[in-house]
């Protein structure tokens, strides 16, 4: 009997086409109904309401009530990285979507990946804390530095305290730049506070984020490429 995790559970239910698409449809961090989730993976409200049940048993997604609604969601943030690496790993092995358009351009300079930022902006911005010594990095397992929370704290921003399952900092592999995006709680509240302070939105019904012009302004001041 073989030991250990059941990777082959996990790539079933990732390996159809319209669980895979409902999957996707809730990487921008949204609870979506069934509906909903049938258009992204355009199948049947019948076809989705059995594929949500198979990703809820499989700890994929979780279910959200609402009053009489139901809710889904991904299950957690790990979830969330898996498919960020898949998408990578398929891109990098040729599997792209045929339909490209002016939409693609958009999604792979910035845009949401579950909670935190991702794109060449996310990327940029991990570079350049990288390069300025305010985070570290040893294989995947990125640090704050102490001159790491300055820099944060000038921001304006609070750093999240420790404690709690979601490691602070982490790496996210960007599936469009095959870089490193910042991830983890740090990541997502960063991203909270380029919301927060006007920066950049998140386009209705679509993962893009489109950053405004004092904002694009504001991220280039913060996370200077050129010291890269």
């Amino acid at each position: 009997m073989k030991e250990g995790p059941n990777i082959a559970a996990v790539g079933a239910l990732l390996g159809d086409p319209g669980r895979a698409n409902m999957l996707v449809g809730l990487m921008d961090g949204r609870a979506l109904t069934a509906t909903e989730l049938a258009q992204a993976a355009d199948i049947t409200a019948q076809t989705a309401s059995g594929h949500l049940a198979r990703l809820e048993a499989g700890g994929l997604i979780a279910r959200r009530k609402q009053g009489r609604h139901n809710y889904f969601a991904l299950a957690n943030p790990e979830v969330a990285t898996a498919i960020e690496a898949l998408m990578g790993l398929a891109a990098r092995a040729g599997h792209m979507r045929t339909r490209t358009g002016p939409r693609d351009a958009a999604m792979r300079r910035a845009r949401v990946c579950y909670d935190h930022l991702a794109g060449e902006m996310g990327v940029a911005a991990f570079d350049s804390l990288l390069a300025r010594g305010l985070i570290t990095l040893l294989g995947e397992n990125v640090a704050l530095t102490e001159t790491g929370k300055g820099f944060f704290a000038g921001l304006g921003m609070a750093v999240p305290g420790s404690g709690g399952r979601r490691q602070l900092c982490r790496t996210c592999l960007d599936w469009s730049a095959r870089r490193y995006h910042l991830a983890g709680r740090l990541g997502a509240a960063l991203f909270t506070h380029m919301q927060d302070q006007g920066w950049a939105r998140r386009e209705k019904g679509s993962r893009v984020v489109t950053f405004t012009p004092e904002g694009e302004a504001q991220f280039s001041r913060s996370f200077p490429v050129h010291d890269v």
